[in-house]
């Protein structure tokens, strides 16, 4: 899901660097054409358009999502609802599916790193991985998950949404987090696999191995300008290691995210 402030930039915008990843990364050229940008704004739904994706023009009545929503604003919070209402319906239109935030880079197809097991209704990222692939524990991020189409997820979304008034001040990932821990999943019978951050990184938790690394997530970052600038990092040590004769290095050196350590004092 993007807006104006996904879309444009000084030189390059947090989409340029989403699809920039595709064409790096491992596997992962073809996944373009299975993937369907949602906009929220004329802008972006116009640059989507411009570049021959799956387009989707998603209108809200009497708000307007078109320009950078910081973390935990009013705004910011307003459209983290709105996607979840979304994300609801394509699960009651029975489809399966990924979802990914724009801030995340896919490096290598995901796929290997999913399980394809029907009796798995919800596979989702984590802040920081315990280990432990089953353990509600895990600190959940909304910003990459798998889930199935069934009575169960569509119910958890339902459930979820109509918390949205009772959550002042929360975004959706932390009420769901809630839910987990307050034994909605349980009740639900739902079976949730919590991703390892080996393979599915992110800023929060950086993965120690370059050469398992599947996505990495601009997670724990407060502005689009920050993540672009340290997600272009990341972009150029992949680079660097696919130019390596035998891929000596296998980590991402010394990236330090020093941008979006910074976003947080803006």
């Amino acid at each position: 899901m993007v807006n104006k402030a996904f879309v444009e930039g000084d030189d390059k915008s947090m989409l340029d660097l989403f699809l920039d990843s595709f064409w790096h990364g491992e596997n992962t050229r073809g996944l373009v054409d299975n993937l369907l940008l949602v906009n929220v704004d004329q802008a972006s739904y116009e640059r989507c358009k411009f570049l021959r994706l799956h387009c989707y023009k998603l209108e809200t009545d009497g708000v307007k999502f078109d320009k950078e929503e910081v973390y935990m604003s009013d705004e910011f919070i307003k459209m983290m609802w709105r996607r979840t209402l979304f994300l609801g319906q394509v699960l009651r239109r029975g489809y399966n599916f990924i979802f990914t935030d724009a801030d995340v880079l896919w490096l290598r197809n995901p796929f290997p790193r999913l399980s394809f097991n029907k009796n798995i209704d919800l596979q989702i990222s984590t802040d920081r991985f315990n280990g432990d692939q089953w353990s509600q524990t895990n600190p959940i991020n909304t910003g990459f998950f798998m889930i199935r189409s069934n009575k169960n997820t569509i119910q958890l979304f339902d459930l979820w949404y109509e918390r949205k008034d009772k959550s002042t001040g929360q975004k959706e990932q932390d009420v769901l987090n809630g839910m987990l821990h307050g034994g909605v999943f349980k009740k639900l019978g739902l079976r949730v696999r919590f991703l390892d951050t080996l393979y599915f990184s992110g800023f929060c938790q950086d993965s120690k191995d370059i050469r398992a690394v599947t996505t990495v997530h601009a997670n724990c970052c407060r502005t689009i300008s920050a993540k672009i600038t340290d997600l272009s990092a990341v972009i150029d040590d992949w680079k660097r290691f696919k130019r390596s004769a035998v891929n000596e290095t296998s980590t991402f050196g010394n990236l330090k995210h020093e941008a979006c350590a910074h976003s947080w004092g803006k």
